[in-house]
């Protein structure tokens, strides 16, 4: 067994995100990751719209609402589950919850005026297939293959470049 407090994990801070807290590492958890987010209004889990093609993702909001964008499949069922939004999004409210497959493309925000906290889980724990097809964050910027035109590229691991076109083999550098 092993037993942490949120608050004694040091918080991971980026440009979309204030307080991101990694729990698996502490939790010596093996097959699971889990993180708490508390974004403010206008803050992001992540910085694109992303799929892992290896792991399933499941958030749940504990306060505030959380708006995600959703592409591809998952876009017919969010527009009869919401319908009252846009159906590209999916709106997630305090206690409710939301998963994404393996290779469903999303991207979480907070598009209230209030802070959003949620925990995500994903599964198995290390992601290794990760996927983008836009990235807000950098003006919406579209990651097409400029070889191939491939709708997606492949975050690189160590050794290659940092995004890889996973159709032609392509590195892609973002200008």
């Amino acid at each position: 067994m092993e037993h942490v407090s949120i608050d004694d994990i040091d918080p991971r801070s980026t440009d979309y995100h204030s307080d991101r807290r990694e729990l698996a590492a502490p939790l010596e958890t093996e097959h699971l990751a889990i993180t708490r987010y508390v974004l403010d209004p206008g803050e992001r889990f992540s910085g694109s719209i992303h799929a892992h093609a290896d792991q399933e993702e499941v958030f749940v909001v504990l306060a505030g609402e959380a708006t995600f964008e959703i592409e591809r499949d998952r876009a017919a069922d969010a527009a009869a589950e919401n319908a009252a939004g846009d159906e590209h999004e999916l709106v997630v409210g305090e206690f409710e919850a939301v998963r994404f497959a393996p290779g469903e493309f999303q991207s979480g925000r907070n598009d209230s005026d209030d802070r959003v906290v949620a925990i995500a889980l994903g599964a198995p724990r290390d992601s290794e297939d990760v996927r983008v097809t836009r990235i807000p964050v950098l003006e919406d910027r579209n990651v097409t293959c400029p070889d191939c035109d491939h709708d997606h590229l492949r975050i690189g691991d160590d050794d290659e470049a940092e995004l890889v076109c996973p159709a032609c083999g392509a590195p892609v550098e973002l200008e």
